[in-house]
């Protein structure tokens, strides 16, 4: 009798089984096609991230809450009275060690935040060197790439970005 029982039991989980694909059979595809067709992430969706120098007040609240150290920066320094400005002279972010925990740009303080997420969620990069993002003042929000051989810097090369830079909160 339990063989029976053991019988019915898996033709119905089969049976269940069987009416969760016939559903989904009839239901329209969702199917994306990637190069030409590209879906837009959420807003909280947390890509690869972007600096605006001219925001940046230099507190470096943002390199002390990443978990990964993977930001650095320096304030600038008026050459005279040998006082910090509330501005940045460089800053750097290594996007081979960020894990996109988002702690920068919730200790960011400034409004518009001058660090966030972007919702690129594709990057190219051909070595090691190109995972380093550099920025100054006039830097794009992208950043550049500091080539050591030619000891300057250059513009990132094959970047897609999936929209235009969304409005900072």
């Amino acid at each position: 009798m339990s063989y029976f029982k053991r019988v019915a039991g898996d033709a119905w989980a089969f049976a269940q089984g069987l009416w969760i694909t016939l559903r989904y059979l009839f239901k329209p595809a969702v199917t994306v096609q990637y190069p030409t067709e590209k879906l837009v992430p959420y807003d909280a969706f947390r890509g690869a991230l972007l600096f605006d120098a001219s925001s940046c007040i230099a507190c470096g609240l943002c390199a002390k809450a990443c978990p990964s150290s993977c930001i650095a920066l320096e304030g600038q320094v008026n050459a005279e009275t040998k006082k910090r400005l509330p501005r940045v002279e460089w800053y750097t972010l290594d996007l081979g060690k960020c894990n996109f925990c988002g702690l920068c740009q919730e200790a960011c303080p400034t409004k518009p935040k001058s660090v966030w997420h972007s919702l690129d969620y594709e990057a190219v990069f051909f070595s090691r060197d190109d995972m380093v993002r550099c920025w100054k003042q006039g830097f794009p929000l992208c950043g550049r790439i500091y080539d050591p051989r030619k000891k300057a810097f250059k513009d990132p090369k094959n970047c897609v970005s999936v929209r235009e830079v969304q409005a900072r909160k």
